[in-house]
């Protein structure tokens, strides 16, 4: 079991003697979401797995937020922004915008020209740390910029 995993179970059981039924639902829905993870992988999960399936809870909630946005439900656009700040809290610090732009400049300055080639190379250097669209808006400014 990840150590990330089971700070999420504790805090679930705070959760659950504190009747906290808000954290208690979000908790609840991302330790199913790991559950499963865990049973399509057939292992163990590391803490690099449940990351990953925490970034994609958030992109669910942020992309669900967006469409309550949409459709004028703005109370449900905030229990969804609510969600996202307690799921952010377990993710692990992400590097800095300065050091992702210096790892898209060296990879401009090996030889990569277009922002498919650059991902290809900067991608696995920040898997599970930055989101591929502040990599992608970096890469096409200074791509866009000359390098």
């Amino acid at each position: 079991m990840s150590a990330l995993f089971a700070q999420i179970q504790g805090d679930l059981n705070t959760a659950r003697k504190a009747q906290d039924k808000p954290l208690l639902l979000v908790l609840g829905t991302l330790l199913s979401d790991i559950k499963n993870r865990e049973i399509e992988a057939a292992r163990a999960l590391t803490d690099d797995d449940v990351v990953e399936v925490l970034r994609r809870s958030i992109k669910r909630r942020r992309e669900s937020a967006e469409m309550y946005a949409k459709g004028a439900r703005a109370d449900l656009a905030a229990t969804e922004q609510a969600e996202i700040a307690v799921l952010e809290r377990y993710l692990p610090a992400a590097p800095s915008t300065d050091e992702v732009r210096a790892a898209v400049r060296a990879a401009i300055a090996g030889g990569a020209t277009n922002v498919g080639a650059l991902m290809g190379k900067v991608m696995p250097q920040f898997k599970g740390k930055v989101e591929g669209g502040v990599i992608n808006a970096i890469a096409r400014e200074e791509l866009a910029r000359g390098g």
